[in-house]
């Protein structure tokens, strides 16, 4: 008996290829932009054009042979916009931790170069996720030597040694508790917390070691 294949398999499958770079999506009619529109999986709305995928992104970052690659992202309190940036280190370990009263792409902005004045020639790039709060990247690009780089959507292990620090950061910012009333000298706090505890993965050095070469 011959196997049948609905027309909604085919298009799901034209628009993961086209998600993933391939060219399917080129041979539809006019009718893509309607299907676009029906299948929310696929829903365009709030992507990002030109990003850098995390696929062109040099393999010495996923190797983590050298200082100055990072992971950026943001963790979230209940009932109030306030939140916290975490960038972290991929070879060291070692985080920096911003308070943003909000999550427009003008706080997080402000707040990451803060964060990446303290040590500027050490950033080379930054790997994200795909939120929204990540939409001007390039004004932090024309400010420094860093390239920013993108995840794919729903892969959080790309970025697993930053979301491995957002965990531990949980210890001290729990998910039911607002973060209203954080203020940035305690996220400096719990991110001096973190630096200086002993990892096994650096033989028990602590990551502020690690960073600094001590």
């Amino acid at each position: 008996m011959a196997r049948r294949i609905s027309h909604e398999t085919i298009y799901q499958y034209i628009w993961r290829d086209n998600a993933s770079g391939g060219s399917l999506l080129t041979h539809l009619g006019q009718s893509s932009e309607r299907r676009r529109k029906r299948y929310n999986a696929y829903d365009s709305r709030g992507r990002l054009a030109d990003k850098r995928h995390i696929t062109e992104r040099p393999n010495s970052v996923e190797t983590r042979r050298y200082k100055g690659h990072w992971e950026i992202g943001t963790v979230h309190g209940r009932g109030s916009n306030h939140c916290i940036v975490t960038l972290l280190e991929r070879k060291t370990g070692f985080v920096m931790i911003g308070k943003l009263p909000n999550k427009t792409t003008a706080s997080l902005n402000n707040k990451t170069l803060r964060l990446m004045g303290r040590d500027s020639l050490s950033f080379k790039s930054i790997t994200a996720d795909n939120g929204t709060e990540f939409h001007q990247y390039k004004k932090i690009e024309a400010r420094c030597n860093a390239k920013f780089y993108f995840a794919n959507p729903y892969h959080s292990w790309e970025r697993g040694s930053n979301e491995n620090v957002n965990g531990l950061i949980r210890q001290y910012l729990p998910k039911a508790e607002s973060m209203a009333r954080l203020t940035q000298q305690q996220c400096n706090q719990i991110a001096d917390k973190l630096n200086r505890r002993p990892r096994k993965r650096y033989a028990y050095k602590t990551p502020e070691e690690m960073y600094y070469g001590i």
